[in-house]
């Protein structure tokens, strides 16, 4: 039995990665600029400064909330992406993205209107959550539906590439502002990176807005039609691969202690590195990010996701014991050396296979739902894990050890999730996430 053929046509899937790497950076420059600000800045600008550790705590709790905000996104973005289409959810969260990034930039201190100053920081903060749910899976589901065979993996790593070129021109923004006098970053300095999201949305949208839509899903809703509930469908057949998907994403921790509660740590005045070169080592681990995140997506379309998978999500539970340790000895060199290594190589194995990975365990019908309610409820927990280290970490906020300790604690849940997961490399896409026995006679067919 032949398989009717979803081939996207000669340069749309370079022209899919393209504008999922660009979106993709430019919608996470804005998310990470939050995670620079509420670990360097926002302590004493929204919360009370006469208890630093509980205005840090605070802070660092206000960076965990969009995470919380995400799998409610992801149930509404969800549903509508698997409705409508890929691509009305990817210019849609880039402009809500840049929208609430700007409105952050114009809020007024704690200074100025008291407690209402942080109110309307989580308020914003909730929408750049609710966009992020649906950026990634859109973006992923984009590149995989476009992507030819045999390279699934390699293109759907453009997305996460872009995530972190987007982290690394936060990175790189924050650098000069953090050695601004005191006075002049906290009273205008911090905001201007923010501000810059409005040219971030301009520029995503011209981008994104003349993407075509994925062969794979214009096929579904010519064939069969789209689904009307796909949440029902998606619980109804594809339940555990949900699970699995929830308890892979708690690999994201690993992301959120180095990018956030690392960087309070180095900073803070029981270790006294400065802001500038903590901020050097988070922007160097991305560059080499940048380049390791595809040669892992590209290994993983010869030997499977499972294997490169596993070496990320494990490897990362080791170094990161490595890594803290080395922030504690205060040596520059050794920190630098390991940051790279921990967050630009080994973490890089897990991040830039995870898109394929997760896409493929479920069907054209349902995969923006499945990878959006999946990936965001793992990563809701990853959002808050920050929060956790803080109070792990002791009223001194130094035990770096118990840090690390939870940290590899997280990884543990991923690591299982791809031991029990099928290998799907060199499943072709139409037969994505199908178990029926018709479907399972037609891959059988279609890969003899």
């Amino acid at each position: 039995m032949s398989v009717p053929s979803s081939a996207a046509p000669p340069g749309q899937p370079k022209k899919a990665a393209t504008a999922a790497w660009i979106g993709s950076a430019l919608e996470y420059y804005d998310f990470f600029i939050y995670g620079s600000a509420a670990a360097l800045i926002f302590p004493e600008v929204f919360f009370d400064e006469s208890d630093p550790a509980t205005a840090t705590l605070l802070s660092l709790a206000t960076f965990g909330v969009a995470y919380a905000a995400r799998p409610v996104g992801a149930l509404f973005l969800g549903h509508y992406g698997d409705r409508l289409g890929r691509k009305k959810i990817m210019v849609f969260t880039l402009i809500l993205m840049g929208i609430s990034t700007f409105l952050i930039g114009c809020l007024p201190t704690r200074d100025q209107v008291g407690t209402l100053a942080p109110v309307l920081l989580v308020l914003c903060r909730v929408l750049q959550g609710i966009s992020a749910a649906g950026e990634q899976a859109s973006a992923n589901s984009m590149t995989l539906e476009h992507a030819p065979p045999g390279r699934r993996g390699f293109f759907t790593s453009f997305t996460l590439s872009g995530t972190q070129g987007g982290q690394l021109l936060a990175t790189l923004v924050f650098i000069p502002i953090a050695a601004l006098p005191e006075e002049q970053l906290l009273s205008w300095g911090w905001r201007v990176p923010f501000w810059m999201s409005i040219a971030v949305a301009v520029v995503g949208y011209v981008i994104r807005r003349k993407l075509d839509e994925t062969p794979a899903f214009e096929q579904q809703a010519a064939s069969e039609g789209v689904v009307k509930l796909p949440l029902a469908v998606l619980l109804r057949e594809h339940w555990a691969d949900v699970l699995r998907v929830i308890a892979a994403a708690l690999v994201a921790s690993v992301s959120t202690i180095f990018t956030v509660w690392a960087l309070a740590y180095a900073t803070s005045d029981s270790v006294g590195m400065s802001r500038s070169s903590m901020l050097w080592v988070g922007a160097l681990a991305n560059l080499v990010a940048l380049a390791a995140i595809p040669l892992w997506a590209t290994l993983s379309d010869r030997v499977g996701r499972r294997p490169v998978f596993l070496v990320g999500a494990a490897g990362s539970a080791g170094m990161m014991f490595l890594y803290l340790w080395s922030i504690s000895t205060g040596n520059y060199p050794l920190v630098l050396l390991l940051g790279i290594v921990t967050f630009g190589v080994v973490y890089s194995a897990a991040n830039g296979v995870w898109p394929s990975f997760y896409g493929e365990m479920f069907s054209t019908r349902v995969r923006l739902s499945g990878m959006a309610i999946g990936t965001q409820i793992g990563f809701a927990v990853a959002g808050f894990a920050v929060t956790f280290a803080a109070q792990i970490a002791g009223p001194d906020g130094d035990d770096w050890s118990a840090v690390a300790l939870f940290t590899a604690a997280l990884c543990v849940p991923p690591v299982i999730a791809a031991l029990t997961a099928r290998e799907t490399h060199q499943v072709p896409t139409e037969l994505l996430g199908e178990s029926a026995p018709e479907k399972t006679a037609q891959r059988e067919s279609v890969t003899a």
